[in-house]
């Protein structure tokens, strides 16, 4: 015996995408910016080290737990915008979903190292192995290792981006600047990512750069949230779920 379960409209799958995306926006600014510039004081790291260790929790909350809000978020969010894409292309929509998941995964493994600051600062065996000064320079190499896990991380978000500028540009549901902006956006990325990673003088985003990718990750999710989708492709239908 099989029963249909009707999904959700595209409308709904637009606003949950928006509401995803206002929820990894306004935690990463904290998780990425806010928090660490109270605790990291670039060139001294025995200030960086101080810091964390006077005030774990904060750290912990700030970064690890914020971040995972984050993560579950974009895994959520994943599957939203494949689900809400696949009537304009099921291989492409599943390409981008995969993209953003692998991202995920990799800024996920990359909370390891804000655990071995933590671990470093927190068990004394670590102080007597190595000395003050040693782990200090080690809190900071850790922390040097999670900034450059999380551009590899979003190496992969690359083709996400790419692939959704396009999807949106073709799906009818957005006006095409939108989508227009995304690619812009996903060659900034590129352009970012490729001087971070390969190139040692590249060490500070662009402030072109940087303000293409701002507008693009804002203006799409201001369009999600307020506007929803304006009109459903041609191909469209509303699909189901079989379970036995």
């Amino acid at each position: 015996m099989k029963t249909k379960v009707n999904e959700l409209s595209p409308s709904a799958y637009a606003r949950i995408a928006g509401i995803l995306y206002l929820v990894i926006t306004v935690a990463a600014i904290f998780a990425h910016f806010v928090i660490p510039d109270q605790f990291i004081v670039p060139g001294d790291a025995a200030v960086t080290a101080a810091n964390i260790a006077n005030s774990e929790i904060l750290f912990r909350i700030g970064t690890i737990g914020l971040e995972l809000i984050i993560l579950l978020s974009e895994i959520v969010l994943s599957v939203v915008l494949y689900i809400l894409f696949k009537p304009v292309s099921k291989t492409l929509s599943l390409l981008a979903a995969v993209s953003r998941i692998a991202m995920t995964i990799i800024h996920g493994l990359n909370l390891l190292n804000y655990y071995f600051v933590l671990r470093l600062l927190k068990d004394g065996d670590y102080l007597i192995a190595f000395g003050q000064e040693q782990v200090n320079a080690l809190v900071t190499l850790f922390l040097d290792a999670h900034s450059i896990g999380f551009t590899i991380g979003i190496a992969f978000l690359v083709p996400h981006v790419l692939i959704l500028g396009y999807l949106i540009y073709k799906s009818g549901y957005f006006p095409k600047v939108l989508g227009i902006l995304f690619v812009a956006a996903g060659v900034g990325y590129l352009i970012d990512t490729i001087g971070l990673l390969l190139v040692p003088s590249y060490t500070t985003t662009p402030g072109l750069i940087a303000m293409v990718i701002a507008i693009a990750e804002v203006a799409f999710p201001l369009w999600l949230l307020i506007k929803g989708v304006k009109s459903e492709p041609a191909q469209m239908h509303t699909p189901a779920l079989e379970s036995a």
